[in-house]
């Protein structure tokens, strides 16, 4: 029994010790006020982000890819049928310059078709996939 009894004790103390060094390293954490507001650019960004805003660049909707034989490619003519890879009603891809950065529905707006993003993809998967 006097082993039990030791071993609870040290138990105790050890318990007894956890809680005081918890209660003395315990502060409460300071938060920034999270606000609608973009923070504040300085003058210099603005004029490099003012430099690049004009830039053209290639928007483009891809439905889907094929691939196939050149010999095939020079069968192709008026009513041919090239299959994709794509799924009837799957999202199409919308690409910048080349490079996915969301996906889309095809709307028709007085009569031009357009696009309507269902899913933008985030600035860091971009990034991964560049490397």
């Amino acid at each position: 029994m006097s082993n039990d009894q030791d071993m609870a004790d040290e138990w105790a103390a050890a318990l007894a010790e956890a809680e005081g060094t918890v209660e003395e390293e315990v502060q409460p954490a300071v938060l920034e006020e999270f606000t609608d507001e973009a923070p504040e650019i300085s003058a210099e960004e603005k004029r490099r982000l003012d430099a690049i805003m004009d830039i053209p660049v290639t928007i483009s909707m891809e439905v889907g890819r094929s691939q196939i034989s050149i010999r095939n490619l020079l069968q192709l003519n008026q009513g041919s049928v090239v299959e994709l890879d794509r799924v009837a009603g799957e999202p199409l891809d919308v690409l910048v310059n080349g490079t996915l950065i969301a996906h889309g529905e095809v709307v028709v707006v007085n009569d031009k078709f357009g696009i309507r993003l269902t899913d933008v993809i985030s600035q860091t998967e971009r990034i991964k996939k560049l490397k």
